[in-house]
């Protein structure tokens, strides 16, 4: 059985499902896996900074415990600097995001590409890739930082 389609909306930053009168749409297993683990925040780690100055982790609360948490720390940059260190923390984080894709199998290798697109504007390239070398899946995100300069 397929998942339900998740559709990502770059205008306001966020994933819905898809309709087709009156049912769910389904399919797409791969695309919505990604939106999943990189549009989810995964708890913050003890060492971390969170960004709003509260100590909220954030994080799902089916990952307590877990030895596998869901989603990105992704949310934990939302008011870095345009840097190269944060294009460096950034590629990290999609990657940890992405690691159970490998590590379950379902594909045998990915490619993560951030840069400033524009002032502001952080974009990422993921590109999976199959166990025979062929492409699996491969799009391109952008992020709006609020306060980077």
């Amino acid at each position: 059985m397929a998942d339900i389609q998740t559709t990502w909306d770059p205008l306001n930053g966020r994933g819905d499902w898809t309709f087709s009168a009156p049912d769910l749409v389904s399919g797409g297993d791969l695309v919505n896996a990604v939106l999943i683990s990189l549009f989810t925040d995964r708890t913050a780690q003890a060492d971390d900074t969170i960004p709003d100055g509260t100590t909220d982790p954030r994080g799902w609360w089916g990952d307590l415990g877990a030895s596998r948490p869901i989603g990105s720390r992704l949310w934990l940059l939302m008011r870095a600097k345009a840097s190269d260190k944060t294009l460096a923390l950034a590629r990290n984080m999609i990657t940890e995001a992405l690691r159970w894709l490998i590590d379950d199998g379902v594909v045998a290798r990915i490619d993560v590409v951030v840069e400033w697109t524009r002032p502001s504007l952080l974009g990422a390239e993921i590109t999976l890739f199959q166990r025979d070398g062929t492409r699996a899946f491969s799009t391109k995100y952008n992020w709006a930082w609020a306060g980077v300069s």
